[in-house]
């Protein structure tokens, strides 16, 4: 590792762990105001009497929530560099191999899940909103009225925070940026809470929530990219692992 600098590592995942955190917790910041109004003037703009709305709330969206299963891979991979400051280096060996295994399974597991019902969702949003008038209806009070602007203060944080957590661990270790993989799992989280914030703003307020389950899409398969990825290169530390074992094993006793 050379001259690393255990404050700035410690502080860089410290950085992402907060990301995630936004991120996980983005389905309770987001949404829940009151959309009853805009409903009842988007009724009239469609030409349909829909007298009295309420209990109309704006909704969650799922693209920021999705984010995690990307950043959740550059949280594994920062973890386990915070655990070699703690383990000897043979000690870590052994368990990275193993646990990223598991991680990895468990990962592409969990984004498959998210991915179908991300798919769901985005078709019933689709067919309701091109069957108006009354599926138009259906779809702007379910969906109609996303949050874009609590939704771009959040991904700002999630932003910053993550820039924080690239420079801390450039700061950390120059030599992370001759670890290929890690730069590219760096870009491919910055580039995608761009995306995501680039899709709430392309379209009217009335399909941010459509945009934004396709950018949940994208993220889910991204994120089994990413634990495919780990889960192939978990394989040769395992390798190395077991035969490190077996060699120890086949060590003569000095006692007899």
């Amino acid at each position: 590792m050379g001259a690393l600098r255990k404050p700035f590592l410690l502080l860089a995942m410290l950085a992402l762990v907060l990301a995630v955190g936004v991120e996980v917790g983005a389905g309770l910041l987001l949404g829940g105001g009151d959309a009853g109004a805009e409903l009842a003037g988007s009724a009239t703009d469609l030409g349909v009497e829909v007298g009295d709305v309420r209990e109309v709330s704006e909704p969650s969206g799922r693209g920021t929530g999705y984010l995690a299963l990307i950043d959740a891979a550059a949280l594994w991979t920062t973890g386990l560099f915070c655990l070699g400051l703690v383990l000897p280096d043979r000690l870590h060996g052994r368990i990275q191999g193993v646990a990223t295994l598991i991680f990895s399974i468990v990962l592409i597991i969990v984004a498959l899940l998210a991915l179908v019902l991300a798919f769901v969702e985005l078709t019933i949003m689709v067919s309701l909103f091109l069957a108006p008038p009354f599926g138009t209806l259906a779809y702007l009070a379910l969906w109609g009225f996303f949050p874009v602007g609590d939704a771009t203060v959040l991904l700002g944080l999630v932003l910053l925070l993550k820039l924080a957590w690239a420079g801390l661990l450039i700061l950390a270790q120059p030599k992370f940026l001759q670890n290929k993989g890690l730069v590219l799992l760096i870009l491919t989280s910055l580039l995608c809470t761009v995306l995501l914030e680039f899709l709430h703003h392309l379209v009217p307020v009335i399909l941010v929530s459509i945009l934004d389950s396709v950018g949940a899409l994208v993220f889910a398969i991204i994120a089994v990219v990413w634990a495919l990825v780990l889960l192939i290169g978990a394989i040769p530390a395992i390798v190395k692992a077991v035969r490190a074992t077996a060699a120890l094993r086949a060590e003569p006793d000095p006692h007899g």
